[in-house]
Formats: structure tokens, C-alpha cells, sequence
């Protein structure tokens, strides 16, 4: 936790000096992105700098308190009572703001969501994950934007991309990572029989340009033409744009804009999250001893929770909570979930964690 914080202060200081470099100030997309990151650090780092400094008068005062001196035994005693106080407060806040590891304050995220097991219902199910993503944004503020989408020949998606972003963005959704199971009745069931179908969930954190510094070179670039469900043809042009990075192999392509401009730059956004969640997830098997998840691995093909129609039930498998309000969480109100989630993180840290 200290380690952690020293590293996002060190961080903010390192930003602080990049904002009056001549360098940074003579690039206006560099100097948007050192700015941005520079601010959603800004709280943190002021917070944990007031902790330090009373860490410091609070070892002098016990000094202090130790005088032969009763006057001077007897202030430093009543300012180390006072400062306590401050410090627990201080330091539960600061738990607070680093629940959910070191990207927890970031304030853009990319969300990817792919129809799983069940065909046609799973890809139902996804586009009903869309929804309830997007109307909770819509109560949160967020701003949502679809990257890019493959839809299915009856609704819903095969899969989708979505751009996110506001305050608490990240902390929030990356409870959202993992496999989402669903039981229900299709609609296109006559016997009544309910199914099970999946899917899957992912969501990156959105790094700013100076910490994925992303050159052509670094990738290679194909342009195609786009096709719409069943081959359709949706554009004449080759638009669509697939960039596969040379160093991780990873593959993004995007064609849901008409435009090769805008697709690209898409399509860079998409592969810099990638790239900065692999290197990452690289960073963290190398320290997975330190830095062990607190509500399980966030995988992919991790069943994280289960969606039961009949029952109007949700059960969050990772903490063992079940809720019997289906019909307001798929409406949108996803924070009866996370908001459970981040408690349980929070009191996890509490328990385990001492200023």
C-alpha cells in the first residue's frame, strides 16, 4: 500500500515538472494528456502528502511526549491526540481512493463485451449488457460511446466496444471483468425451457499518450472493406482498419465508422489499452505475491456472476452475494452491485492494513 502510494506520488511529481517542459508545452495532445493525468492524481497525492508530514510531526512529538519537561510533555501529548485523530482519517481515505489497485482513479476505461456459449441468446444477452452499461452511465454522468460493434442477425451483438468516461469510471466497472452467466426462457422457446447462455466481459483502463508511446512502426497496418451481418456489404471503401502490434502480437480491428480517419483512431485507442492491460497483467504475475486480487482474478473466462430471470435474481459468485432485484439491475442500477463489491474491498483493506 505505501509502496503503492509512494509510486502514484513520485508519479504526480514527475508530471508536475513535465507540465512547465518546454517540450510538453509545445505539443498540445502531449500537454492534454499530462494535464488529464496530472489532475485525476492531483487529490491523491495531496492527501498522501499531508499523511507523511504528520507522520513526521507525530515522531517528533513523541519525542516529545517522552521530556522530563511536564508542560511540554503535556502539549505534545494533546497535538499527538489531535494529529491521530487526522492521521486514521487521512488514511482511511486514502484506502478509500486506492481501492482497486493502481488504476483505480483513472477516468476513462475501454469496455468490451462478446456474446459467449448459447448462440443467438448469448448474443441477446450481450446487447442487454450493453444496455444496462449504458443506462447506468446515463445515471452516473458517464460519457459512453460506442467503438465498435458486430451486431447479430437477430439482435443484439456478437460483439461490442465502448469507450467510457468520467469520475470513478475505472474503479467502479473493472468489477465488471469476467464471464456473465444468464438463465431464462428465450423467447424463441415454445416448451417453456429455460437456457443458460454466457458472456464475457472485459474492461481495460484508458492510458494516457505519454505511458503507451504507440509509433506506426510499432504496428502493422491493414485497411479493408467493412461488411455488415451476413456479409453485407455497409461500405464501398476499404474503411476498416486492423492493426496488429508487432511486440505482443495483439490484434485490433475496427469498422464502424465510414471514415478510415476515424476508424484508425479508434482502432489506436482500442490497441493502447490493450497493450498497457498486457503489460500490466506482466507486471503483476511477476509480483502476484504482493499484489494479490482481492475479489478474484478479473479473467476473462472467469465466472464473476449469474443472472436468473425466473427468479428475478443475480448472484455475484466472487463475495457470495445474492440479490432479488434483477429486473433494477439490468435496468441499469449496476451500482447495487459494485457499490457491495468496493465495501467488501474496503473493509478487505481495513482489516488487513494499519497507517
Amino acid at each position: 500500500m505505501r509502496d503503492m502510494l509512494e509510486e502514484k506520488l513520485n508519479r504526480f511529481l514527475d508530471l508536475e515538472k513535465q507540465l512547465s517542459d518546454p517540450e510538453v508545452l509545445g505539443n498540445a495532445n502531449k500537454m492534454a494528456a499530462v494535464a488529464r493525468e496530472h489532475g485525476s492524481l492531483a487529490k491523491l497525492a495531496g492527501r498522501y502528502r499531508r499523511f507523511k508530514t504528520i507522520i513526521a510531526e507525530m515522531n517528533e512529538l513523541k519525542e516529545m511526549a517522552a521530556s522530563d519537561d511536564s508542560d511540554e510533555r503535556e502539549m505534545a501529548e494533546a497535538e499527538l491526540e489531535t494529529l491521530t485523530g487526522e492521521r486514521e482519517e487521512l488514511w482511511a481515505g486514502l484506502l478509500d481512493m486506492t481501492i482497486g489497485g493502481e488504476d483505480a482513479n483513472r477516468t476513462r476505461c475501454v469496455m468490451e463485451i462478446r456474446a459467449g456459449t448459447g448462440g443467438d441468446e448469448a448474443a441477446l444477452f450481450a446487447g442487454d449488457l450493453l444496455n444496462m452499461y449504458q443506462k447506468h452511465c446515463e445515471t452516473k454522468k458517464w460519457k459512453i460511446e460506442i467503438i465498435d460493434s458486430s451486431a447479430s442477425e437477430i439482435g443484439g451483438f456478437k460483439e461490442v466496444t465502448v469507450g467510457i468516461q468520467g469520475e470513478g469510471v475505472y474503479r467502479e466497472l473493472q468489477y465488471e471483468s469476467g464471464g456473465h452467466r444468464v438463465q431464462r426462457v428465450p423467447e424463441t422457446e415454445t416448451k417453456g425451457r429455460i437456457h443458460t447462455s454466457a458472456a464475457t466481459v472485459a474492461v481495460l483502463p484508458e492510458p494516457e499518450d505519454v505511458e503507451v508511446d504507440l509509433k506506426p512502426d510499432d504496428y502493422r497496418r491493414d485497411n479493408y472493406r467493412a461488411s455488415g451481418p451476413g456479409g453485407q456489404k455497409v461500405n464501398k471503401t476499404d474503411s476498416a482498419v486492423r492493426l496488429t502490434h508487432h511486440e505482443t502480437g495483439i490484434v485490433v480491428a475496427i469498422q464502424d465508422e465510414k471514415s478510415q480517419h476515424k476508424n484508425l483512431a479508434k482502432a489506436l485507442r482500442v490497441l493502447k489499452s490493450r497493450i498497457y492491460e498486457h503489460k500490466m497483467r506482466e507486471e503483476n504475475e511477476k509480483r502476484a505475491s504482493e499484489r494479490k486480487s482481492l475479489v478474484g482474478s478479473g479473467d476473462r473466462s472467469q465466472r464473476i456472476r449469474t443472472y436468473n430471470f425466473p427468479d428475478n435474481r443475480v448472484t455475484d459468485h466472487r463475495i457470495g452475494l445474492t440479490i432479488y432485484k434483477l429486473d433494477q439491475i439490468i435496468a441499469g442500477n449496476v451500482s447495487l452491485l459494485t457499490d457491495a463489491l468496493i465495501e467488501h474491498d474496503r473493509q478487505t483493506l481495513r482489516d488487513s492494513m494499519q497507517p
